[in-house]
């Protein structure tokens, strides 16, 4: 059930149940979560969650299945509940905020899923694995990324002048990486997309949602037991020295591979599309590319590709003058707190040159991505390494035709046609 954009022990309390009670005179009822986009506008928000965070940053929502939850949209609230141990990240515990997608209690995070565990679990796999992606290990990388990157610019170019960025570009890169450093054979990718792609989408069903995750499981089990009776040079063969089980690296595994196969292709395909979208911001990133870290920062914060997280209320928490009770689901739009005016002048402008720090892209918290520096080095190498090779790389189709990626956890592009002037 993942809704966090963190790749993130309490007594166990059963989810809250229908509440059918009136708003008290003077108070507005529940919302539903906004999720319809301005038409024309891919980039921003669901405008609802704007003027929500205008008015009331945080309000009650109620949730498809009835239960009368919160929804926070103001930068504070946000960052305050990512912080809180107080708030349960335990799937169990939710409540699912989307139409038409899960029904009746949801199931406990399979094993290695960080996501969905609290400390003490949550810790301890945690530890283990802080170490293999330190700010230092990911910038030893920065060469094997450019080495990729130059791999399918060269193809790009031998295609032709015309090519879907998403599947050129986009997609191979981070999955070629996050292959390599887990040692997960690179042919089985699609495989592994299409089962992500399941796991991502907001309408599947419960039992679609386990079976893919199942179906994940199994190929890292398989991998796993590899791993053991022949360790390669790779991040899970390193696992295998550690005490986990093959159950729980099989977890780990798949965790890890998941987000890496989708949150970064999303970036760099959805961030392309928006500096292709914004002339002036696109041109000073050409003409500065030590612009480039910079620009990611606030790709990240402007687009919010994992736009949604979830929390529930271990105990009653007081929270900017509201009582969230024990049981009740908080959902957290990451997307409405980095465009908060409070946090950030003018968010809803694209400003390559903004000090975008304390963004929440990322989440925050003890849940934070754990794969956040490995995207950062590959969106700070692919980005520029594609608009020097391609100066006038621009859509291949009128900015309306490119398919978004609507109903999904990540979202993005689910193509992006682009072309470019031969030399």
């Amino acid at each position: 059930m993942p809704l966090h954009p963190e790749h993130c022990e309490t007594e166990h309390l059963a989810p809250g149940h229908c509440e059918t009670e009136r708003p008290a005179p003077g108070h507005p009822a529940p919302v539903t979560l906004p999720t319809a986009r301005p038409a024309g506008c891919p980039f921003d928000p669901p405008g609802e969650l704007t003027a929500l965070r205008t008015e009331r940053p945080l309000t009650r929502m109620r949730f498809p299945d009835g239960h009368v939850g919160w929804l926070a949209t103001g930068y504070s609230a946000v960052r305050a509940i990512h912080a809180d141990p107080r708030f349960s990240s335990r799937y169990e515990l939710l409540h699912y905020p989307f139409e038409g997608g899960y029904t009746g209690e949801l199931p406990p995070a399979p094993v290695g899923d960080l996501t969905g565990l609290d400390a003490p679990e949550h810790t301890r796999y945690r530890r283990l694995l802080m170490g293999k992606f330190t700010v230092r290990r990911m910038r030893l990388l920065t060469s094997r990324v450019e080495e990729i990157t130059t791999e399918h610019l060269d193809a790009m170019e031998r295609q032709g002048p015309t090519v879907d960025l998403v599947e050129a570009f986009a997609q191979p890169i981070p999955a070629l990486m996050i292959c390599e450093l887990l040692g997960v054979p690179y042919a089985g990718r699609e495989v592994f997309q299409r089962h992500v792609a399941t796991v991502m989408t907001q309408r599947a069903t419960t039992d679609e949602v386990v079976a893919a995750m199942a179906a994940l499981q199994n190929i890292l089990a398989e991998l796993v037991s590899a791993k053991r009776a022949q360790p390669t040079d790779d991040l899970l063969s390193d696992l295998t020295t550690t005490g986990l089980t093959d159950e729980e690296l099989a977890g780990i595994g798949s965790f890890l591979l998941a987000a890496g196969l989708d949150t970064t292709a999303n970036m760099l395909a959805h961030g392309t599309f928006a500096l292709l979208s914004h002339p002036h911001q696109l041109g000073a990133l050409r003409a500065d590319p030590g612009l480039a870290d910079q620009a990611v920062e606030e790709l990240l914060r402007y687009l919010s590709i994992a736009h949604t997280s979830a929390r529930s209320a271990l105990e009653d928490v007081e929270l900017e003058g509201q009582l969230i009770k024990a049981g009740e689901t908080v959902i957290l739009s990451i997307e409405a707190a980095n465009r908060d005016p409070e946090r950030f002048p003018d968010p809803d402008t694209l400003d390559l040159h903004r000090k975008a720090t304390g963004h929440l892209a990322f989440g925050h918290g003890i849940h934070q991505c754990l794969g956040q520096q490995l995207a950062r080095v590959e969106m700070r190498v692919a980005l520029p390494a594609l608009l020097t090779r391609f100066p006038t790389l621009r859509l291949a189709v009128p900015p309306e035709e490119v398919p978004l990626r609507h109903g999904m956890n990540i979202y993005g592009v689910h193509r992006l046609p682009v072309t470019w002037d031969e030399r």
